[in-house]
């Protein structure tokens, strides 16, 4: 297990953060702030407080003193300090290596919530470029390729700039309201289907007699069904799913399994967030797993095989990297 942690990363809500109405407490009794050293700067006309990592000495007085919660102080093990794959911005959330999917295979990602899996999703989506921490100066993408030398992520940021590889990701939240699931179903279909192959999906995906409806009137579980298959039905190098399960139930979560899994080809890539372990098992090839704190950091394990990934989320413990990230292992007993 790693013991040594030494780095650490200073967190600051800036909607809780309101330095014009707490009298600077946190600042006034910071013991670096006493000896003259300016570890957290509240200015009074600052929409938040900034405090430096490099100066901050983790007494937490600073998370205590704070009224309004919005401070979290949190050692990290020194190994991760080079891996730092992207970062909003000064003491926000800081995300540690990227999942590495592989043409042919699903590649699942797991963790708990706020630990980074939909911001891994929206990189390898291509919404944005990591920026390696670097959130003032970012990085090329020849500079990112020189950085991930080593692994397939070059590879696959390569393939993501080419104009006839597309990336297509549902996203985790779906509002009807926006586009592109704006409008009566059958219109929406139309607009989003490249292949010409959503008549063949409507009655797998249960979606024929709703197709008429407009999407506001739609169902949880009827608006997921209708992302799966929008989703599915475009011309792209990349599908990318997050949390597709959400408001199905049992029956309905099997089948949208199977034609996500049914996507892939030995040239195209599936990636999928998943929460339920079964379902995840059902259609991932490769897992990954995201541990850390949640809204803090977050970090992506190297992917194994589904058995043994899922068992080292639940054991939480990965021996490959000998960390052991949550105390309990996730048990499940079975009372007759």
């Amino acid at each position: 297990m790693v013991e040594t942690q030494k780095t650490r990363i200073a967190i600051l809500d800036s909607d809780k953060c309101k330095p014009n109405k707490c009298n600077q407490e946190c600042a006034k009794n910071c013991p670096v702030n006493l000896t003259g050293k300016l570890c957290i700067d509240v200015g009074r006309t600052s929409k938040s407080a900034v405090i430096s990592e490099t100066l901050c000495i983790g007494c937490n007085i600073c998370v205590r003193k704070c009224p309004f919660e919005a401070i979290k102080i949190v050692n990290l093990p020194t190994e991760l300090t080079n891996d730092v794959s992207h970062r909003f911005g000064p003491n926000s959330f800081k995300l540690h290596r990227l999942p590495v999917p592989k043409p042919g295979q699903v590649l699942g990602l797991v963790g708990t919530n706020g630990i980074g899996k939909t911001t891994a999703l929206r990189i390898l989506a291509g919404k944005f470029l990591p920026n390696l921490g670097n959130y003032t100066n970012p990085p090329t993408l020849s500079e990112l390729i020189k950085n991930y030398r080593g692994s397939a992520l070059p590879d696959y940021f390569k393939k993501l700039t080419k104009k006839d590889n597309k990336a297509v990701l549902k996203p985790q939240y779906l509002d009807p309201n926006t586009e592109p699931l704006k409008g009566k179903v059958r219109e929406v279909i139309a607009k989003c289907d490249e292949k010409g192959t959503s008549e063949s999906f409507l009655d797998i995906l249960e979606l024929r007699h709703l197709l008429d409806r407009e999407t506001t009137d739609l169902s949880g579980g009827e608006l997921q069904r209708l992302a799966i298959l929008i989703t599915s039905t475009q011309n792209a190098t990349m599908y990318m799913f997050d949390e597709p399960s959400s408001y199905l139930d049992v029956k309905q979560r099997l089948t949208a399994a199977n034609f996500i899994r049914n996507l892939l080809t030995d040239e195209n890539y599936v990636i999928v967030i998943e929460h339920d372990l079964t379902i995840l098992d059902y259609m991932s090839d490769l897992i990954c797993c995201l541990y850390g704190v949640p809204s803090v950091y977050g970090v992506v394990s190297k992917s194994s095989n589904v058995r043994e990934g899922i068992n080292h989320f639940l054991d939480g413990f990965l021996p490959s990297e000998n960390m052991r990230f949550r105390d309990e292992p996730l048990a499940f007993k079975v009372n007759f």
